[in-house]
């Protein structure tokens, strides 16, 4: 091969090379976010042991559906005197509203007696109200995500036994650099697209943060974390087809290269 063949054979590589770049440099890579959701999760009031456990993590439920049972001895036994009082007050009430009606008793006693009275009903209700509280039913349909405590395990009062994720809760967060903001607004519709994913998938727009920030919290690209971006949450038209925690790209108007 002479040196002018060899030479020539260099540049056809080294223009091939280029327009393979160029190639790259124009295709879209969209912006670049992830899965995430909003979790409902489920607490006892009070502390105790969990008793019975209805469900499994990936159940759905439905509102109502039974989810646990903690322990209620305490609740139980507080309904118990509270009731003992509600009756000890009924009799005092009845005993002062007959001395009245014969004229031996004063108007004082029987305020009184109807104050103690009352005040011993509301305690009834609450007691009742405590025990209620015990057994834990769904408040949202869902999927039961995960389950934090087991039966025989002790739950602090406030600390989740299960969580649900319902399907309106799945959204896409993304970060828009600054210049591309002013093409999106809230309510507009973007493109999803992601590994294995369906070719419609679709977001909605519900959120655009007015505070830039310098890098996302995940960066995926080196060239974007000297810019100041924007967060941007979309909620997906087909949650069913996402999982927390995916990453995936987004294109305005539904144009993916």
């Amino acid at each position: 091969m002479t040196a002018a063949r060899k030479l020539l054979r260099v540049l056809g590589v080294l223009a091939a090379m280029a327009l393979l770049t160029a190639c790259d440099n124009d295709r879209n890579p969209g912006f670049q976010g992830w899965v995430e959701a909003d979790l409902i999760f489920v607490s006892p009031d009070e502390q105790g042991r969990v008793v019975k456990l209805n469900v499994r993590e990936g159940d759905q439920v439905e509102v109502g559906t039974p989810l646990y049972a903690v322990d209620d001895d305490l609740q139980q036994a507080d309904l118990n005197q509270s009731n003992a009082t509600l009756a000890n007050a009924k009799q005092t009430y009845d005993r002062a509203a007959s001395l009245m009606k014969t004229g031996s008793g004063t108007q004082a006693n029987l305020d009184s007696a109807i104050s103690a009275l009352r005040v011993a009903e509301a305690r009834v209700n609450t007691s009742q109200t405590r025990l209620a509280r015990r057994r834990m039913n769904a408040p949202i349909a869902g999927t039961i995500q995960q389950i934090y405590f087991r039966e025989g395990e002790t739950v602090p009062a406030q600390r989740p036994v299960v969580s649900i994720l319902p399907p309106g809760n799945m959204k896409v967060r993304f970060f828009v650099p600054e210049p591309e903001l002013p093409k999106l607004k809230v309510g507009d519709e973007v493109r999803v697209t992601c590994d294995g994913c369906a070719d419609d998938l679709t977001a909605t727009i519900y959120f655009i943060a007015t505070m830039a920030e310098y890098t996302p919290p995940v960066i995926y690209s080196l060239d974007e974390r000297s810019k100041l971006v924007y967060l941007i949450q979309a909620r997906p038209n087909k949650p069913d087809s996402l999982r927390v925690g995916q990453p995936v790209s987004i294109f305005m108007n539904g144009k993916a290269p």
